[in-house]
Formats: C-alpha cells, structure tokens, sequence
C-alpha cells in the first residue's frame, strides 16, 4: 500500500485532507518527523492561512520537502500550494 505523508507543522486541515486519501486507498502518516517525511511514496503539503506565518511554522522541514520532492510526488494543497511557488506578494515580499 502506498504511504503518503501529511506534513503537520501546525497550519492546515489535516483532518479533511487524511480522510480523503484513506478513502482513496493510501496509508496515512500525519508527521513533522523527517524521517517519516523521507520515507513516504508521496508528501502532501496542507495550509490554511497567511503565507509568512505559514512558512516560518514550516521552518526547518522546508528543506525536507525540497529534498523530498525530487525523489516522490509532493502535492500542495490550498496554502500549501502557494507555498510551493518562489516567493508571495501576500502582505509584503516573502520567500516561498
């Protein structure tokens, strides 16, 4: 069974975006750990809320999913979508 990883770093609907993959056939990790992270046939990156906020909560795990998603599918959902792309005008300047 493929395992998706649900990064949880405090910003999203985790609920919502697990239940739908269950229903979808996948095995759920809901983690913060790397390690899990790394390990995952699939990442999905879930965000609600402003784009600054949402990426110092993603601190050092950025790197992960930069690293991570060259190897499995990363999908981004909502906010997370956002994040994924080089910077955001949302609220002033801000890496992405």
């Amino acid at each position: 069974m493929t395992q998706i990883a649900i990064i949880d770093y405090g910003v999203g609907n985790l609920r919502s975006v697990m239940r739908g993959l269950e229903k979808a056939g996948a095995a759920i990790v809901v983690t913060c750990d790397p390690e899990e992270i790394t390990a995952s046939d699939g990442i999905v990156l879930p965000g609600v809320g402003a784009f600054r906020e949402a990426m110092d909560k993603l601190g050092t795990l950025q790197e992960v999913v930069i690293q991570s998603s060259r190897e499995v599918p990363l999908l981004g959902i909502c906010l997370g979508m956002q994040m994924l792309l080089e910077t955001s005008e949302e609220h002033g300047f801000h890496k992405g």
